[in-house]
């Protein structure tokens, strides 16, 4: 299907409808929170449709369908052979991810995470009672890279037991390699650290590019990982809470499974299978042309960046919508403490709603984080205000 067939230029008014995104005052514009302003895949939203006229939303069953769309996708869309047994509904990844913390941690052990990272990963290990341990990643002329020294010091730590890692990195949009998912592997082996990966944006990367399953980089990455995937990102269906792991270790995979049951995150709405399945199965042209949109406001973004506001540095990124925005330069310029405190500013002078880095750990106090997942008529608004708001600063 040609990419035209789809419109991602008419703008949906989503302020009726409870979006936590848009609940904002008059006027402001949110480029913020990771979900997209485009309406769901039509094959998804017919699925959606189907299942509405039935009429009757009880108890649902995870159907064999289901199964067969993950280790389809997987095989065709990233060379990743998935076994049935290996996958298990559940309702969402950070759900997921707090199972995790709780059945393969203890409390007050330590969970290490590659910072900034997806702010969220500190509430699943602070809520639960266990200690963030922060490996900053190195940022060189715009790029980043793992300290590798730092990495295998906190590991070693007898207290690490975890690691949640992120592939592709949120929110620096980095594609990691598998080399690199190979040492990971490796070390975290070598001090018996477990795995959890959080592959969620691993479908919006830019037009050919590819990223690495983390489970495929090795046998040893496989069956000392728990792999979180879902359509949700990529198809914004986050609201339809549908969701997996995929853990090809049986023991491992016994302790998720016990866990997400206990946690009662492990059954699936009405509109979930449905969602999933449509996603998988009839959902790829649709995403393709979204990857090629997106991609287009990210290039739009940053030319006029470079062109308008050459003191600021967008960082190189292969993966998600997100743009990961170096202030530093107009952080000092304008006496501000750090991008908590540009972010204000910048809603304030220009109604215009950006994540700011500091709440993503160290290494995120001096950036913004830009959604460039909307209509073009909105992303050039938000970037109007942008330029008119850093300027004014």
């Amino acid at each position: 299907m040609a990419a035209e067939i789809f419109d991602f230029d008419t703008l949906t008014d989503r302020r009726s409808t409870y979006a936590s995104k848009w609940e904002i005052g008059e006027g402001e514009l949110p480029m913020w929170i990771a979900d997209m302003d485009f309406k769901a895949a039509p094959a998804i939203r017919a699925a959606l449709q189907r299942r509405l006229d039935n009429g009757i939303f009880g108890y649902t069953e995870i159907p064999d369908v289901w199964y067969e769309a993950y280790m389809g996708w997987w095989k065709t869309r990233h060379h990743l052979a998935i076994q049935k047994e290996s996958l298990v509904f559940c309702t969402g990844v950070i759900p997921a991810i707090s199972t995790a913390v709780r059945k393969l941690t203890t409390p007050a052990e330590n969970v290490l995470i590659l910072t900034p990272v997806y702010n969220i990963f500190y509430n699943s290990i602070l809520n639960n009672g266990r200690r963030v341990l922060e490996s900053q990643l190195i940022c060189e002329d715009g790029a980043y890279r793992i300290d590798w020294a730092d990495f295998e010091e906190k590991l070693a730590d007898p207290q690490t037991s975890l690691m949640i890692f992120c592939n592709p990195h949120n929110p620096v949009g980095k594609i990691w390699d598998k080399e690199t998912l190979q040492k990971i592997g490796a070390l975290c082996e070598k001090y018996g650290v477990t795995v959890i990966s959080d592959e969620i944006h691993c479908d919006i990367t830019d037009p050919g590019k590819e990223y690495v399953p983390f489970a495929s980089a090795s046998e040893t990455c496989a069956r000392i990982s728990v792999t979180c995937i879902a359509p949700t990102k990529c198809f914004n269906l986050a609201g339809l809470q549908t969701a997996a792991v995929m853990v090809p270790d049986p023991f491992l995979r016994h302790k998720m499974w016990r866990g997400l049951n206990t946690d009662e995150v492990a059954e699936p709405n009405a509109f979930a299978i449905d969602a999933a399945t449509a996603a998988f199965n009839e959902g790829g042209p649709w995403l393709d042309a979204m990857r090629a949109y997106t991609k287009k406001n990210k290039d739009i973004v940053r030319s006029a960046v470079k062109r308008d506001l050459p003191q600021l540095c967008i960082t190189d990124s292969e993966a998600t919508y997100l743009l990961w925005i170096d202030c530093g330069a107009a952080i000092d310029a304008a006496g501000l403490k750090d991008s908590r405190e540009l972010a204000a500013a910048l809603r304030k002078k220009t109604g215009l709603i950006l994540s700011d880095g500091c709440q993503y750990g160290p290494g995120g106090e001096r950036f913004l984080r830009m959604n460039t997942a909307c209509p073009r008529s909105v992303l050039e608004d938000g970037l109007a205000r942008f330029i008119r708001g850093m300027s004014a600063l």
